[in-house]
């Protein structure tokens, strides 16, 4: 399995996955953690500011299941490095990546090489998991981020089929702020990113027990 994204609901995915008992993963994020991840990432702590997520994530998930295999991948997910990361080996493909070039580059990759694919939507700006529902890519609503991955799969030619998590909960922009390249900071909550995650690592689990039925 591979695990793109470990962010405020990557992370959570895959500690989910592990501690259900999966015996193989490899995750994939290039970002170190800052901060700002504190709120809602489940490595992100004062101790580990600094540090790759991959690593830090790799390391949790080891005294979790020493008996997972566990590789980590600090690297960027795009067109120029898909072919590191092994996806042809792959029984599923799980997209929490939040850039959108990246994100389509995933799921290009994966539906392409026939994978069973579950992506993660936008989760930023919501406050209510309960609202949070599963679709395909195509029938999905309310959420901005999917809109622009349909758009992006249309430009692509990419008509294939995927589950998508995502929530109807409406995108109240707030008082935010800024990058220095002049991007929103859209805030998120943990109660939010973190069930996204579970409902990933959820969909996986119930595929697989409906295959080994």
């Amino acid at each position: 399995m591979l695990l793109a994204g470990l962010g405020g609901v990557g992370s959570w995915c895959a500690e989910a996955l592990v501690r259900s008992g999966l015996g193989s993963i490899a995750i994939v994020d290039s970002d170190l953690i800052c901060e700002s991840n504190i709120n809602r990432q489940l490595h992100s702590t004062s101790r580990s500011l600094g540090r790759p997520k991959a690593e830090v994530m790799e390391e949790r998930l080891k005294e979790i299941n020493p008996f997972c295999e566990v590789k980590s991948f600090h690297r960027i997910f795009s067109a120029d490095t898909v072919d590191i990361f092994g996806i042809p080996e792959m029984d599923y493909v799980i997209d929490a990546i939040d850039t959108l070039n990246c994100k389509l580059d995933l799921i290009e990759t994966a539906l392409a090489a026939g994978k069973c694919l579950f992506s993660s939507m936008g989760m930023a700006g919501k406050l209510d998991p309960t609202l949070i529902r599963t679709a395909d890519i195509w029938d999905t609503s309310a959420c901005p981020l999917a809109r622009l991955v349909r758009q992006g799969l249309i430009k692509r030619n990419i008509t294939g089929h995927f589950t998508a998590v995502y929530s109807t909960e409406k995108f109240i922009r707030r008082e935010a702020p800024k990058k220095e390249d002049g991007r929103i900071i859209n805030g998120s909550a943990v109660t939010v990113t973190a069930a996204a995650g579970m409902v990933l690592a959820s969909l996986v689990i119930r595929d697989i027990c409906e295959r080994y039925e």
